[in-house]
């Protein structure tokens, strides 16, 4: 298995998901309008952007805990059942904890 493949792929989504946590804040951030109809559009968008900050801070935590299990030896080991992660797998999911049959 090419470990450095995967942590590179794990860093670089690290680094997306960074900077999309941060464009959210920024947009959440803004002053609102002044328009009480424009403010409720507003709010139905700011709960949409706190949505897709919540899954953006998800993933970040399952990136970090791969890019750990790198550090101590274990990415690629199910956290489960203690079998391989096929590379299948981690191709789609490079974050995966787990096999396939535990997940």
């Amino acid at each position: 298995m090419d470990v450095e493949r995967y942590e590179k792929m794990l860093t670089k989504r690290l680094r997306e998901l960074t900077g999309r946590m941060h464009g959210i804040e920024d947009r959440l951030d803004d002053r609102p309008d002044p328009d009480p109809e424009e403010r409720a559009v507003e709010r139905e968008d700011d709960e949409a952007l706190e949505s897709l900050g919540t899954a953006a801070l998800a993933e970040t935590r399952a990136v970090e805990a791969a890019l750990r299990r790198i550090g101590q030896g274990t990415f690629g080991v199910c956290a489960v059942c203690a079998g391989p992660i096929s590379a299948r797998r981690l191709d789609a999911v490079p974050h995966a904890a787990r096999c396939r049959n535990c997940a």
